[in-house]
């Protein structure tokens, strides 16, 4: 993912179920576009601002929510698939605010859980 978007700031969190790191054109996780999230027994790529609208003929993206669609991405070669490069492409597209390709892209550590859970299979 960050090779792919080079010039998005990376959002990381990490809380009681998932480490996520977002993919944002600014520092507000509210524009974040795309996130990774990684589970104690998978990683899911998550749709985060139009995953609902998204056109998805091949019938990748799960989820039932008004906005969030996300993919469980059982191998990295996934992300490399032109159907999901397709929907990646389209969500970009449909961005509130797009990625400014002359910015380059911050790591950005913005919570980590005081609390720490066990991970939940």
């Amino acid at each position: 993912m960050r090779k792919r978007f080079p010039n998005a700031n990376a959002l990381v969190y990490d809380n009681y179920n998932a480490l996520a790191v977002g993919f944002a054109p600014s520092e507000k996780t509210s524009e974040a576009i795309f996130s990774i999230a990684v589970y104690p027994k998978w990683v899911s790529l998550f749709f985060l601002q139009n995953g609902a609208k998204l056109k998805d003929p091949k019938n990748l993206l799960t989820g039932s929510g008004d906005q969030v669609r996300h993919i469980v991405l059982k191998d990295v070669a996934l992300l490399e698939d032109a159907n999901v490069r397709g929907l990646m492409e389209a969500a970009l597209k449909l961005a509130k605010t797009p990625l400014d390709p002359a910015h380059k892209g911050k790591l950005i550590i913005k919570s980590i859980s005081a609390k720490q859970r066990p991970r939940r299979p």
